[in-house]
């Protein structure tokens, strides 16, 4: 089984990815680049809501 606490360390560290790619996502230059930045946004919200969906017990706080 695994440890709620790690659980929700990885689900923190991935919502701090996330606001990376927001911050990079609002470079000027970032080109053809920004489509696989909001797509990698995109798949990381939909990880997030699955995971939730999965351990709706484990508290993120």
């Amino acid at each position: 089984m695994l440890d709620p606490q790690f659980l929700r360390d990885r689900i923190k560290l991935m919502e701090s990815k996330r606001e990376s790619l927001l911050r990079l996502l609002e470079q000027p230059d970032l080109g053809t680049l920004r489509i696989d930045v909001n797509q990698a946004i995109e798949e990381l919200d939909d990880l997030l809501d699955e995971f939730k969906r999965t351990f709706p017990d484990v508290s993120l706080n």
